[in-house]
């Protein structure tokens, strides 16, 4: 399988910048969280649509001059696009193939716009499986020529509970092989490797942390490295000596490393300094410490 995928290099660093939800709109607005990206050496972004885009899905001009100036500002890449195909938006249906279809579109738009050139597509899930729902498969082959034409890659995230041996990974990649399309992808997102667990009292933002469950062993990521646009480096917390103390960081970078994996790992921030001011960016500048010693950077 060629695909034109083949990537040589290693990872780059950015971040996902839900990771400052307890802060963004309170303490710290779009340029602040900017400046602390610059400031890190991260330079790829990850933003969510309907939070981070002043008058989603319809961003005055004022602001779209704002965002242009920014990313100019300091140096920013941006990488992942964050948006949903809301399939749940009526009560007592789904919907149709051609209403998501029409959401993706609108999301097309806004992202090439902004200049990614990644999406990470939420599907509509079915179970706590996180099993797409049955009309997948249209509605994204329906969008396939306006992704190429708008430049953008769909990815949905393989996150947790989802193992990377299963039915719904093996359906997302059959579905490449027959369509050969360059425009469907994944985002791994690293919960899927977490062995560890927080303490007792340690809660994630949302009152949740989803303890660890049926984890995938590191190396079942290589096979799937062609098809992978970027991942999230999810982590919970990261200790005083730059360690990340529920997910094998180490082995996960190294097996990118060694089979010359060139995307971004997105930092997405999800432990229980997620609400407390200064909480996110403490602990990103702990995840960026450790990742440029992991990277040699």
């Amino acid at each position: 399988m060629d695909n034109n995928l083949k990537k040589t290099g290693k990872p780059k660093r950015g971040v996902s910048i839900y990771s400052y939800q307890g802060e963004y709109g309170v303490t710290m607005n779009l340029e602040d969280m900017l400046a602390e990206m610059q400031d890190m050496g991260a330079r790829g972004l990850e933003i969510l649509g309907n939070s981070h885009v002043e008058g989603y899905p319809n961003p005055s001009e004022e602001w779209l001059e704002n965002w242009d100036k920014l990313i100019e500002k300091y140096d920013i890449i941006p990488v992942e696009y964050g948006h949903w195909v809301d399939s749940r938006l009526y009560k007592g249906r789904e919907l149709t193939t051609k209403e998501s279809y029409d959401m993706l579109v609108r999301d097309f738009k806004i992202a090439n716009r902004l200049g990614f050139t990644i999406l990470r597509t939420k599907l509509g899930v079915i179970d706590d499986n996180l099993t797409p729902v049955s009309n997948w498969r249209e509605f994204i082959k329906m969008a396939l020529p306006l992704a190429e034409e708008y430049n953008v890659r769909m990815c949905p995230e393989i996150h947790a509970p989802t193992v990377l041996k299963s039915k719904i990974v093996d359906d997302y990649i059959e579905f490449i092989e027959q369509t050969g399309t360059k425009y469907f992808g994944l985002n791994i997102d690293f919960s899927v490797f977490q062995t560890g667990s927080l303490l007792p009292g340690e809660i994630g933002p949302d009152g949740f942390v989803m303890p660890p469950c049926d984890h995938s062993p590191v190396e079942d990521i290589i096979p799937l490295l062609p098809y992978v646009y970027c991942c999230h480096a999810k982590f919970l917390k990261m200790s005083e000596d730059f360690k990340e103390m529920t997910i094998p960081y180490e082995e996960i970078v190294n097996t990118l490393i060694k089979n010359n994996w060139d995307g971004y790992l997105l930092s997405e921030y999800e432990g229980p300094k997620a609400r407390i001011t200064g909480g996110a960016s403490e602990q990103l500048r702990r995840h960026h410490i450790m990742l440029k010693r992991l990277l040699g950077e």
